[in-house]
């Protein structure tokens, strides 16, 4: 390494080789950077350093100085936006000040606990969950709720600080939700949790000890009137099936976003964004036989890491879907087809969400704290609802370093271009010590959307 070169890039990403593949080819797409300047080991002097590595490879202490000298592909302090509880208090604190954000439709409704065992469940029951306690006791005391209850009422539990589904359960009573802690307690290996696990929950357990934040959010939006389709009703190439052919196998999905904060602080969105989809068709929940678990979690958490087998029909554009027959739950008879401005819609309401669901980050600068010496790449998650009026996103969360390896070899053009885009906007000016283009906020250039440009510090 020669500590007089005028540029050094450096790239690590160990348990990742396609982000590094992409990073390298981002890099070497700029006008003046080339191979010779691409480091693999952290450089101990330098005049101008670029560090584009995963978060731990990053040296933390040039990130925090705020150097001029220095550009950084993630900010150090970022918790309010990565930890679903600190995601959750940020945002019900920011709609208390903005009530007619729209993140009161947006964002479902939460709770945020914290527990290390089974038992303090109880404790919970009359105080952060009060009133979900009287839900629940309500609709078991009903016999008109009862069906309800068993159908529609349903909460999902995550794990606040894990990653790819583990931990993620759904319950639609107090039994079932002790019941899933239980199984936690014992740390997954129970006979019953070693089943359950390997038919239907991909061995996804975890040690409630070890993790002790959740979330438990109202599910209605994720299963009550989730945007269902059938993906085969369009072929992997772009085609759609002769319109005589009728799809009856309704699957959801959720939206993977790609959103990248630059500096302090402006937001943009990617605009190539995928639909994840379940391997299994759509069934509303139900308790297994004899038991307080869900018999299968498949078709409604669609996280990529879950749809064991799915290939890469489970991955699509969002945009190769316009043409689809959009199916309501409990019937073959489409009520409409997706069109181009659908997806518009689409667009302008999680381009809204998350511009202010960074406003709300802000409002908690203990928990997240943009810095003019670093960018960072987000995966967004959202789900869509469908009503008989409208469509309406729903924010799920925001993941730090997003598995991009599981959207497949079809779909790797995508993330080629992404990351060239980023290099453009985010590394290109810094390395050549020019003006970072602007276009104004609700437009787009690269295929980046920008949704929020504000001046978090002085000059």
């Amino acid at each position: 390494m020669d500590p007089t070169q005028d540029l050094i890039a450096y790239v690590f990403w160990p348990s990742a080789p396609l982000t590094d593949s992409l990073v390298r080819n981002a890099l070497l797409s700029l006008p003046i950077i080339d191979s010779t300047l691409i480091y693999s080991t952290r450089p101990q002097s330098f005049k101008k350093l670029v560090q584009w590595s995963t978060y731990d490879e990053l040296d933390h202490s040039l990130i925090c100085a705020d150097r001029h000298d220095v550009l950084s592909s993630s900010y150090v302090i970022r918790k309010a936006l990565i930890r679903k509880h600190f995601l959750s208090h940020c945002i019900r604190s920011y709609l208390i000040k903005h009530p007619d954000s729209v993140l009161r439709i947006a964002a479902p409704k939460t709770w945020e606990i914290e527990i290390a065992f089974a038992d303090e469940l109880d404790d919970l029951w009359i105080d952060e969950l009060w009133d979900l306690s009287n839900i629940l006791d309500k609709s078991s005391a009903s016999p008109d709720s009862a069906e309800t209850s068993s159908s529609d009422r349903w909460w999902i539990l995550k794990p606040g600080m894990a990653d790819r589904g583990m931990g993620i359960r759904l319950f639609n009573s107090k039994q079932s939700l002790r019941q899933i802690l239980d199984d936690f307690d014992d740390d997954g290996q129970s006979e019953d949790a070693d089943t359950e696990g390997a038919s239907d929950e991909n061995n996804t357990s975890i040690v409630i000890s070890q993790l002790r934040h959740f979330v438990i959010q109202a599910s209605g939006e994720y299963l009550s009137n989730p945007l269902l389709l059938d993906p085969r009703e369009v072929l992997l190439g772009g085609a759609l099936h002769s319109p005589q052919m009728r799809w009856k196998v309704i699957r959801s999905f959720h939206l993977r976003t790609y959103c990248i904060a630059s500096v302090d602080l402006t937001i943009y969105l990617y605009t190539r964004i995928l639909a994840l989809f379940s391997s299994k068709p759509y069934s509303p929940p139900a308790l297994r036989v004899g038991a307080d678990r869900v018999t299968d979690l498949v078709p409604h958490l669609t996280n990529s890491s879950l749809q064991r087998g799915g290939g890469e029909g489970c991955v699509r554009l969002l945009d190769e879907l316009v043409g689809c027959h959009v199916l309501p739950k409990g019937t073959d008879v489409p009520v409409s087809i997706l069109g181009t401005d659908h997806l518009d819609i689409i667009q302008d309401q999680i381009a809204d969400t998350l511009a202010e669901t960074f406003k709300a980050a802000l409002q908690s600068p203990i928990h997240f704290q943009p810095l003019a010496s670093a960018f960072e790449l987000y995966g967004v998650d959202f789900l869509v609802e469908h009503t008989a009026s409208r469509l309406q996103v729903k924010l799920l969360e925001i993941n730090a370093e997003p598995a991009i390896e599981l959207t497949g070899p079809r779909l790797t053009w995508i993330l080629e271009d992404l990351f060239k885009a980023i290099g453009g906007v985010c590394i290109d000016p810094f390395v050549r010590d020019v003006p970072v283009e602007t276009w104004p906020v609700g437009q787009t250039r690269h295929h980046l959307r920008k949704c929020l440009q504000i001046k978090v510090r002085g000059p």
